[in-house]
Parts: C-alpha cells; sequence; structure tokens
C-alpha cells in the first residue's frame, strides 16, 4: 500500500495529538503534580486585599523586621523602639512546593527576636507574612526566602 501526503499528514496529526494526550493523562495522574489553591479560603482572602495593602504600606514606612538564617534556625528581629508585650500577631510560612508544610507562629515577645527552628524548615524556597498589631494598628510585612 502506497501513502500519499494527504495520508501522511494524517498520520502525523494523528501521532501529534496521541502524544499530547500522552502527557496531559500522565501529568494529571501523576502525584506529584498536585496543584492546590493558594489558600483554601481564597475568596474570603480576597476582599481582605485592601486591608493588606494598608498594612504594608504602614509597615513601609516603620523599622522592617529583619530576617536572618542562622545555625539554630531563622531568626526575626523587631526594631527595639517597639513596645514588646504590645505586638500581637502570626508568622506564617508558606511553601509554595508543598501545602502539607505550610505552619503559622503566633507573635509572642520578651525580647526583640523571635526565632523559627531549624528542625521546621526545609531547604528551599519559603513565603514569610508576618502579621502583627500594635496599639490598634496593623502592620504586615512580606518576604520571600530560599532557606
Amino acid at each position: 500500500m502506497k501513502i500519499n501526503w494527504g495520508t501522511g499528514v494524517v498520520l502525523a496529526f494523528i501521532a501529534f495529538i496521541s502524544f499530547i494526550l500522552f502527557f496531559v493523562i500522565k501529568m494529571s495522574m501523576d502525584s506529584n503534580a498536585n496543584h492546590d489553591l493558594v489558600t483554601e479560603d481564597y475568596y474570603k482572602d480576597a476582599l481582605q486585599h485592601q486591608n493588606e495593602i494598608d498594612a504594608e504600606v504602614k509597615a513601609n514606612k516603620s523599622d522592617k523586621i529583619r530576617i536572618e538564617k542562622t545555625a539554630e534556625g531563622l531568626l526575626l528581629a523587631f526594631p527595639k523602639t517597639n513596645d514588646l508585650e504590645q505586638i500581637k500577631g502570626t508568622v506564617s510560612l508558606y511553601r509554595p512546593s508543598n501545602k502539607q508544610l505550610d505552619f503559622d507562629l503566633p507573635i509572642s515577645l520578651s525580647n526583640t527576636h523571635l526565632l523559627i527552628p531549624d528542625k521546621r524548615l526545609l531547604d528551599g524556597r519559603w513565603d514569610i507574612k508576618i502579621k502583627w498589631e500594635i496599639n490598634g494598628d496593623s502592620y504586615l510585612q512580606k518576604e520571600k526566602i530560599t532557606y
């Protein structure tokens, strides 16, 4: 049987579509390629977006929190000008590659430093969101680090 150019084009299209379908099915069945929303309450969080912008602007006008990698873990150094007992909030660590590694820590300071232990952090990229309140004013600082 002789194959003309029209049959060859059709066979090429069928081979290409089969190739693409194979990879689509393979990637959708692969557990390593599990895609989740950034947060579970994505739409509720979107409504609070303007409040976050205002808190970030306030935090940028004041002294920033220094984030340092040490042998013991990740050290958050708060500015010394703040009244430490007045600071309340949370530190959220988000791991883009694995939702199970995300965690929140409450901010409770006795000195100007907050230490996140090394055993809680794996090597790789982390998004850190520090939300704190002083005397009713909300502040927010976001950082992306590679640990």
